[in-house]
């Protein structure tokens, strides 16, 4: 069984598709129909269902999956450590990011990385909290930057996280330089939803919790929403930055009102040579230019 299979296979599986997979691996969807049926048949058992609604893996193919995935990392950590010993910086590196990491830190530490290691191809998928975290157990991504703290992985913090309440500028809380929590027991919450967690523990020592007026994904949006007066936000220090005229952020009071911001990886001992060295250039490229970053080992 060559290791050509296994890449289609996990293609076909990750895409949901055997014609995404045709295009994004340049070959034929017939060569893809026939790896996908010369793998089927060199381990005795069917891998994908296929019907109208598209494809599905079998029971035995989520089991394969596991070990596919296992050795499609392990070659290309081999072929990495292969070229370093030639002397060649080669390589792919998939993160996972949401909307804050990519504005704020990515074009910088995007810019030293490709600087550094020109050919080592970087592919980057923003999405949701949820979405990195399952990206990180699924293998699609090497690692994730993430709030945290997060379950199930190896974590490596960052970066140390305020959070601020943000409010209208004509609003009575705004003339206060750090807001106590109680002060927002009568307050409009306009939370996000990734940070939800989160602002609960910050605010579970009130006797009474405020009424969540509305619930987003995209931190701009609970912004203009604040800035129309529709309540109140409670938002790590790094979605804040780009806070239009008419708003105000404030510190919020408390050892609970701090989060860390860090990355996340399944493991990072069998980690590419590549992903090593984004890891490294990111914690390198954040000491250079951001405040308040955690102290790397």
């Amino acid at each position: 069984m060559s290791i050509g299979k296994y890449e289609i296979f996990h293609t076909v599986v990750e895409l949901g598709s055997l014609t995404k997979a045709s295009e994004a691996l340049n070959i034929s969807q017939s060569g893809v129909s026939h790896a996908i049926a010369s793998l089927e048949k060199d381990l005795g058992f069917s891998l994908l269902t296929r019907n109208k609604a598209g494809i599905r893996l079998t029971v035995n193919g989520e089991r394969m999956l596991m070990y596919i995935r296992d050795i499609l990392t392990l070659n290309k950590k081999m072929l990495q450590e292969a070229g370093e010993i030639q002397g060649l910086e080669i390589g792919t590196v998939r993160i996972g990011t949401f909307s804050s990491i990519s504005v704020e830190w990515l074009p910088g530490i995007l810019k030293k990385f490709m600087n550094q290691y020109p050919h080592i191809k970087v592919e980057v998928m923003e999405g949701k909290q949820e979405e990195i975290s399952q990206w990180i157990s699924q293998g699609v991504i090497d690692f994730g930057f993430l709030m945290l703290p997060a379950v199930d992985f190896e974590v490596l913090p960052l970066k140390r996280e305020t959070f601020y309440c943000v409010v209208p500028e004509n609003q009575h809380l705004s003339v206060e330089k750090v807001i106590k929590t109680r002060a927002l027991k009568k307050e409009k919450l306009i939370l996000q939803n990734s940070t939800l967690k989160m602002v609960h523990k910050i605010l579970k020592p009130n006797k009474s919790f405020p009424e969540i007026a509305f619930r987003l994904d995209d931190e701009q949006a609970i912004i203009s929403m604040v800035k129309n007066g529709l309540g109140v936000a409670i938002l790590p220090e790094i979605a804040l930055y780009n806070l239009p005229a008419g708003v105000k952020k404030i510190p919020l009071s408390g050892e609970q009102a701090v989060s860390s911001i860090g990355i996340g990886s399944l493991s990072f001992k069998n980690l590419s040579p590549a992903a090593e060295k984004f890891i490294a250039t990111s914690t390198l490229w954040l000491n250079e230019n951001i405040n308040q970053v955690v102290s790397i080992p």
